[in-house]
């Protein structure tokens, strides 16, 4: 089974900032494909169902950033689950700009808690990531403080750049659940 974590912080003010793009993305796949409603499940909520032929459980951690990585307590107990094959983790990235994303087979958190918490779960940075970016186009907006920046609302105009590139990083997820990991990070040069 495909797990995929939509990193992000629960409570109505967190909904719009920067740091739930992963929410943002894992509440549109889930429309997208059809799946059932958010279900309690653990420290997260949960829903699974198909992709073409292959299931899929989209994760949603209830915690805060710095803890997400608690929500991989199950998958990691269970046979034949590796998180380099079978997990991908969505999350927002202050170093790419906002409009685009990368898509990485490993990495390091590059300082985000949630990507710290994930990988001390794991004991492990061998696990897809998609890093969506937040980084201000208009070099007039300032970051300024991170935690700031990041727990603030993006302004309308971003979303729309986080919105027009949704449909090119659904297609990467998808080729990721069809193909695998170096599939999927491959067609990034196209």
């Amino acid at each position: 089974m495909k797990v995929i974590v939509g990193l992000g912080n629960p409570g109505r003010e967190y909904e719009n900032t920067r740091h739930n793009v992963g929410w943002w993305l894992i509440d549109t796949l889930k429309e997208r494909w059809h799946f059932e409603p958010w279900r309690k499940d653990g420290d997260a909520v949960s829903t699974t169902g198909l992709v073409g032929t292959k299931k899929v459980k989209l994760v949603k951690p209830q915690t805060y950033m710095n803890l997400s990585g608690s929500v991989l307590r199950p998958y990691l107990k269970r046979e034949g689950w590796t998180a380099a094959q079978d997990l991908m983790v969505l999350v927002d990235e202050v170093a790419v700009p906002v409009g685009e994303y990368r898509l990485r087979a490993a990495g390091s958190p590059g300082g985000h808690n949630g990507l710290k918490s994930i990988e001390a779960h794991l004991k492990s940075p061998t696990y897809p990531r998609l890093r969506v970016g937040i980084k201000p186009v208009d070099e007039r907006r300032q970051i300024g403080d991170l935690a700031d920046f990041v727990l603030h609302t993006m302004p309308r105009d971003e979303r729309a750049l986080v919105d027009d590139i949704t449909p090119r990083m659904i297609d990467a997820i998808e080729l990721w659940i069809a193909e695998g990991t170096e599939k999927a990070v491959s067609s990034m040069g196209r």
